[in-house]
């Protein structure tokens, strides 16, 4: 694969993208790219200033981007509600959804408004929530793409069943990776799932390496070694711009397959330019994937 970059992205003069988590960040180089290219895009965030300011930001680079914001919070069942049925009223076709918001390693458990373990929640529920309610506008785009944002980290995910809220046990790093394997083996089943029916929907999962992004800071906090480093050593982490380049990939290049993974090319998949991504061995258990889908469609109050 070649060196892929933002300005391969085909110039467009219509299409919805609707983007989570994409106020700041690797969400925000996504929805800068994708309106430099002439997508429509819906910012999604729970900070509406936040929302403003970046979309001023992008219009400050191309005045004539197609922007909007919309607020919600994938922490609580209710807000993602609210969204869809504005979404719905409005009854435009949506053509791309990037699954992109995280919360990572709050050093003591969380939950959200529902009572999940915050990253479980967040990460895996309310983007499984968001996508099932968004179907109905998905279909109504021929070739419409759902692209789920994982992580280097579900590299050591383990799906528990027997502790899902991390109730029992809770490691901010190992809940952390059981909810990105989570976002990933809900890709790939979304993906089978999407063939299986006939929706038409084409499903990929994508990662951002180890981007320089306030993830960590807003997280685990600032003064956490994983937040110092963020902080004092910029240089181990690649520009979000870059790490935002799989996702990008996924979402746009002809050549992108459903139910693949995507992510950088060097340093083991922590730097570089869009490749095809290895999927851990544990993702491709397709009894605990089916076991995830339901049982997580059940948490969520919601069917595909």
């Amino acid at each position: 694969m070649k060196k892929w970059t933002a300005s391969d992205i085909p110039q467009t003069n219509s299409g919805l993208a609707v983007i989570t988590g994409s106020t700041e960040g690797v969400g925000y180089e996504d929805a800068l790219a994708l309106s430099s290219a002439g997508w429509n895009v819906v910012i999604m965030g729970r900070n509406a200033q936040k929302g403003a300011d970046a979309i001023d930001k992008i219009h400050r680079i191309n005045r004539k981007a197609k922007v909007s914001f919309e607020k919600i919070d994938l922490a609580n069942l209710s807000s993602i509600k609210a969204f869809v049925s504005r979404m719905t009223l409005k009854g435009q076709a949506i053509n791309l959804l990037i699954n992109n918001a995280g919360v990572m390693t709050p050093p003591k458990r969380l939950e959200t408004a529902d009572g999940f373990e915050l990253q479980f929640g967040t990460n895996h529920i309310g983007h499984l929530a968001l996508t099932a309610q968004l179907l109905p506008l998905l279909r109504k785009s021929p070739g419409a793409r759902v692209v789920t944002v994982s992580s280097v980290a579900n590299r050591a995910g383990i799906i528990n069943f027997d502790d899902l809220q991390s109730t029992s046990s809770y490691v901010p790093m190992k809940a952390y990776g059981q909810a990105k394997l989570a976002n990933l083996m809900f890709a790939l089943e979304l993906q089978r799932q999407s063939e299986k029916y006939g929706w038409g929907i084409t499903s990929l999962a994508s990662h951002p390496g180890v981007s320089r992004t306030n993830l960590l800071i807003t997280g685990a906090g600032r003064w956490s070694a994983a937040g110092m480093a963020r902080t004092f050593l910029p240089f181990l982490f690649q520009p979000s711009a870059q790490g935002a380049l799989p996702t990008l990939y996924a979402a746009t290049s002809p050549d992108a397959k459903g139910g693949l993974y995507y992510g950088p090319d060097k340093m083991g998949e922590t730097r570089g330019f869009p490749s095809v991504a290895k999927i851990p061995s544990q993702a491709k258990d397709l009894n605990v994937s089916l076991k995830l889908w339901e049982l997580s469609q059940e948490l969520a109050k919601v069917e595909f």
